[in-house]
């Protein structure tokens, strides 16, 4: 369990709050799959994604992200049981689509990077920042657990 304070609880729920999900989910998996291509392996069955613009222009990469987005929603939702929330969703990515849980990192810090792109210093605070990141660092440790 993750100990919360009220400004970093009150800080990711503000957060959240401003997320379109169809916009930053998308954004961050794209950036994901170009930046760490070999992250690619696990979306095989997405069709083209040989180069920037074939995986901007997937479909099937902007619905998951949208998916990815959606299932944090879960996390804000359950902050004090992020571990239970993802459990099934870590036995999943373990034991069927066996995916290198280095990824989720990954997949946070392109999550990050959308957001703070997005929002600016203005929202995306340095103490919003460290808030978001403890956040999302609770949410990979949670769905890294199956892996131990």
């Amino acid at each position: 369990m993750v100990d919360w304070t009220d400004a970093e609880r009150a800080s990711i729920v503000s957060l959240w709050g401003s997320v379109d999900v169809s916009e930053i989910g998308p954004q961050a998996l794209i950036r994901l799959l170009h930046v760490y291509p070999w992250c690619q392996r696990h979306f095989s069955g997405f069709g083209n994604l040989s180069t920037y613009a074939a995986i901007c222009g997937n479909p099937k990469v902007a619905e998951h992200g949208k998916t990815v987005m959606g299932a944090l929603e879960s996390a804000v939702k359950n902050l004090d049981d992020i571990k239970n929330t993802y459990a099934k969703l870590s036995v999943m990515h373990s034991e069927k689509l066996h995916v290198d849980p280095d990824n989720f990192r990954l997949l946070a810090e392109c999550i990050t990077v959308c957001m703070a792109a997005r929002f600016g210093t203005s929202v995306f605070t340095p103490e919003a920042q460290e808030a978001w990141q403890k956040f999302l660092a609770a949410v990979v440790a949670a769905l890294g657990r199956q892996y131990h």
